[in-house]
C-alpha cells in the first residue's frame, strides 16, 4: 500500500486511489484518480510533474477563505477544469477555531473529528462539490485530482464515496483512507507540529491530541458512512438523492474507470 504514495518536493499526501479490485471481477483503472493536499507550496519540479499527468479536472474542496490564504500554484499551460465552491460564511475554518479555543487533548481531538465527519457529507458546499465531481468523472477525458488542505478528511471522504460507487471492497476503502497516516509520516512529525500548535495557541498539545487531530482513524470514516445510512438508507441512495448520481451516471463512471 505504501507504494501508492508519490513523493513530491512540497506537495503532501499525493497518491493514486485507483487500481483496486472492483465489482463483478473488474478493476479500477490506475492513473485516473489522484488525491493530495493543497498545492500552494508546490515547487517548480512539482508543477512540471503535475503538468505531465494530463489532468482533465482538479476538484479543490477547500473553503474560499482557505483558497485565498493558500492559493494553488498551477503548471505551465494548465488547462484542466477547476471545480471549487463559492460557499463562504465569512468565518474561519472550524478546525482553526477548535485549535484556538479547545483543550488540546487526545479525547477532545477525537471528539472534534468525529463531529466533523458526522456533518461532513451533508454540508451545502460538500453536496455541491461532491455532485460536480461525480459529474466530472462521467465526462472528463483524463485523470481527475481531488484535494483539500491536508488531503485527509474532505478528500478522504470523497475518495471513499468513489470507491463505494465503483464497488471497491470496504477493507480496501478503509485501508486506502488510513494510508494518509503513512503519507504524512504522522508519528515522526507530531512533535514539531505540537510545537507549532503551542506557538499558535499558547497551549501545549499532547502527542495523542496531535495524532487524533492531524491523522485519520477508522472510526471517523465509519461515523460518516453510518450517518449517511441513517439518513438515506444506503450510500447508493445518498449518492443518488443528495448528489444526483443516478443509475445512468453511475454506469458511465463505472465504464470509464473500470477495466
Amino acid at each position: 500500500m505504501t507504494g501508492r504514495i508519490q513523493q513530491f518536493d512540497a506537495l503532501d499526501n499525493f497518491r493514486d486511489y485507483g487500481d483496486y479490485a472492483s465489482a463483478a471481477g473488474r478493476r479500477v483503472v490506475p492513473g485516473r484518480l489522484y488525491r493530495s493536499a493543497h498545492h500552494a507550496r508546490a515547487s517548480e519540479a512539482d508543477l512540471e510533474r503535475l503538468g505531465g499527468l494530463g489532468l482533465a479536472a482538479v476538484v479543490d474542496l477547500r473553503r474560499p477563505s482557505e483558497r485565498r490564504d493558500q492559493p494553488s500554484r498551477r503548471p505551465a499551460g494548465f488547462a484542466a477544469q477547476v471545480i471549487e465552491s463559492g460557499h463562504d460564511d465569512g468565518g474561519e475554518a472550524p478546525h482553526i477555531t477548535f485549535l484556538k479555543n479547545a483543550d488540546l487533548t487526545e479525547e477532545s481531538g477525537r471528539r472534534f473529528m468525529t463531529g466533523v465527519y458526522r456533518a461532513l457529507p451533508f454540508e451545502p458546499a460538500h453536496l455541491d462539490l461532491f455532485g460536480r465531481y461525480f459529474r466530472a468523472l462521467g465526462e472528463a477525458d483524463g485523470p481527475v485530482l481531488i484535494h483539500c488542505a491536508a488531503g485527509k478528511d474532505r478528500t478522504g471522504m470523497l475518495a471513499a464515496l468513489t470507491h463505494s460507487l465503483l464497488g471497491v471492497h470496504r477493507d480496501d476503502m478503509v485501508e486506502d483512507y488510513l494510508l494518509t497516516n503513512a503519507a504524512v509520516d504522522l508519528e515522526r512529525r507530531a512533535p514539531s507540529i505540537a510545537r507549532q500548535l503551542e506557538t499558535m495557541t499558547g497551549r501545549k498539545a499532547s502527542h495523542g491530541a496531535v495524532v487524533a487531530f492531524l491523522g485519520v482513524e477508522p472510526v471517523f470514516l465509519e461515523t460518516a458512512l453510518s450517518e449517511i445510512v441513517a439518513r438515506h438508507g444506503s450510500v447508493e441512495a445518498y449518492l443518488e438523492q443528495a448528489l444526483g448520481v443516478d443509475a445512468a451516471l453511475r454506469d458511465r463512471i463505472g465504464e470509464r474507470l473500470s477495466t
